[in-house]
């Protein structure tokens, strides 16, 4: 009978993104939209691992499930470390993709090409019932561009250009984003937890 793991998200994206990482694995994926009772977790740490934490605790908890818990988001050093932990409600509380772009297009609309240095960061939370929580973390460097570029992704991805690869992460295949993305690196470490026994 395949282990049980509650996806601590409503981003259909993330959920799709981290199924495809976890094919292979004796492990029945749920993701929230199978749990509608389930509480909405308000994001209110200041660091991505606080709320990585919360979320999948918060999860865990209510469910008695293990629970996988993803927080992420975009750095920009011209904007020191904007959007950061709102990444995802950059532009407003529910904010669309396209608009959470459009406004960081805004933001950085004097910045010389030069200085669009930027990076996302992903801190995966596993939480199991009356175990302790366990986290692992990765980091992805890019440039943000002037407009965007792909249709592949989600979220910054079209304005995230990886300059030694020449495209975007919006270009690239889910098999070529995941082995360099950040949200990739950190289910690697994952991926190693998890063939230990969840």
């Amino acid at each position: 009978m395949a282990r049980q793991l509650v996806l601590a998200t409503r981003n259909n994206g993330k959920i799709e993104e981290m199924k495809h990482m976890l094919q292979g694995f004796d492990i029945e994926v749920l993701g929230l939209d199978q749990f509608p009772e389930c509480p909405e977790v308000v994001e209110d740490g200041q660091t991505f691992i606080e709320n990585a934490k919360k979320k999948a605790e918060t999860i865990s908890e209510y469910l008695q499930l293990p629970a996988l818990a993803d927080d992420s988001g975009l750095k920009v050093e011209a904007l020191n470390g904007q959007p950061g932990v709102y990444s995802a409600r950059y532009a407003s509380l529910h904010a669309s993709d396209e608009e959470n772009n459009q406004k960081l297009i805004n933001a950085l609309h004097d910045v010389p090409d030069g200085e669009r240095f930027a990076s996302f960061h992903c801190v995966l939370a596993l939480a199991i019932p009356g175990e302790e929580t366990w986290t692992c973390e990765g980091t992805c460097g890019g440039q943000i561009l002037r407009s965007p570029t792909g249709s592949n992704g989600f979220g910054y991805d079209p304005l995230f250009f990886l300059p030694e690869l020449r495209k975007t992460m919006a270009q690239l295949t889910k098999e070529e984003k995941n082995q360099i993305s950040h949200r990739g690196q950190a289910m690697r470490q994952f991926l190693t937890r998890i063939e230990k026994g969840l």
